[in-house]
């Protein structure tokens, strides 16, 4: 493992390049898992933003770059804290270490398919039962203690205050219509959600959560190195946006699996978040939601994404 040859770049976007040409890494990971005693065919993995590649059927490795250290340490604690405390299996940290400034945790793979690859071919019966499945995982989750896992976090405080900073910058970046950037300003320093500190995976997106062959049951949640420790309604956005936009009777399927009531006031608060989430994309998160760039204001445009039974 000494004689490691890891890729330089500069910056992120340097990296994000590297992340998607998997040709370029791959021999990396796979003398890697030699070095580490791991047996079987290392295959690139596409999703996350680090390196990802299974190692023959049961095994996961992951490298980390050093910029995100921080993404690392937070997942391995995350998985640790999970590990069998859930109604829906997550990973298994089996190993993890550092060399030459870069991060590597190995785990064990998860039974399944992403959610991602199925979502389309369901009915709605069984959307509904999923979304209040993710609701319930979530709020299994949100109800664990916090414990030192706040230790390898950002302080939710200066994480809202950097993305309130780059807030509008990155809008205009990712692609918001310029009538809605005339209002991103003024909107994110409205109130956002409150409530006490809970663990957070940033996730509960389609791509992060497995199904059985039918689409009926969760079998699995990974990934959780862009966890962060504040509100729950943080890790209400991947669901709100990727699987219910648009549709009333499918965010009500979340809320009713969390146990919680979601009202025009709270999906007020929910799109600031949504403004100011460490990957705001709003062509993409909204990409299953037709229309929702014509909303005049950002108060249409909440009731486009989350439309409420008594709209």
């Amino acid at each position: 493992m000494n004689q490691l040859k890891f890729p330089e770049f500069e910056g992120p976007a340097q990296f994000d390049a590297l992340h998607d040409e998997p040709a370029c890494w791959q021999p990396l990971l796979a003398e890697l898992a030699r070095g580490l005693g791991l047996g079987g065919a290392v295959q690139p993995l596409g999703e996350g933003t680090v390196l990802v590649a299974s190692v023959g059927e049961q095994q996961v490795l992951k490298l980390y770059p050093p910029f995100l250290r921080d993404h690392w340490a937070f997942e391995r604690g995350l998985l640790q804290r999970l590990q069998g405390r859930l109604s829906v299996p997550t990973p298994e940290l089996q190993a993890s270490g550092e060399q030459q400034g870069w991060a590597w945790t190995v785990m064990s793979r998860l039974p399944g398919q992403p959610l991602s690859q199925r979502w389309a071919q369901l009915d709605e019966a069984r959307r509904g039962a999923l979304l209040r499945q993710i609701g319930a995982l979530a709020a299994q989750v949100h109800a664990l203690p916090v414990g030192d896992q706040v230790q390898l976090a950002p302080r939710w405080e200066d994480f809202i205050a950097r993305q309130r900073a780059g807030c509008l910058a990155r809008q205009r970046r990712t692609g918001l219509p310029e009538h809605l950037l005339a209002e991103v300003e003024a909107c994110i320093a409205g109130p956002l959600p409150a409530g006490p500190d809970v663990l957070l995976t940033g996730e509960y997106t389609p791509m992060n959560l497995l199904v059985d062959a039918e689409g009926e049951q969760l079998t699995g949640m990974f990934d959780f190195g862009d966890g962060l420790i504040g509100p729950a309604a943080y890790d209400w956005g991947g669901p709100l946006c990727f699987l219910a936009a648009g549709h009333a009777e499918r965010v009500a399927a979340f809320f009713a699996g969390y146990g919680q009531a979601f009202d025009e006031a709270a999906r007020e608060r929910q799109l600031r978040l949504l403004l100011l989430h460490r990957y705001s994309h709003l062509p993409i998160q909204l990409a299953s939601c037709p229309g929702w760039a014509e909303a005049r204001s950002f108060a249409e445009l909440a009731q486009r994404i989350w439309p409420l039974a008594n709209d």
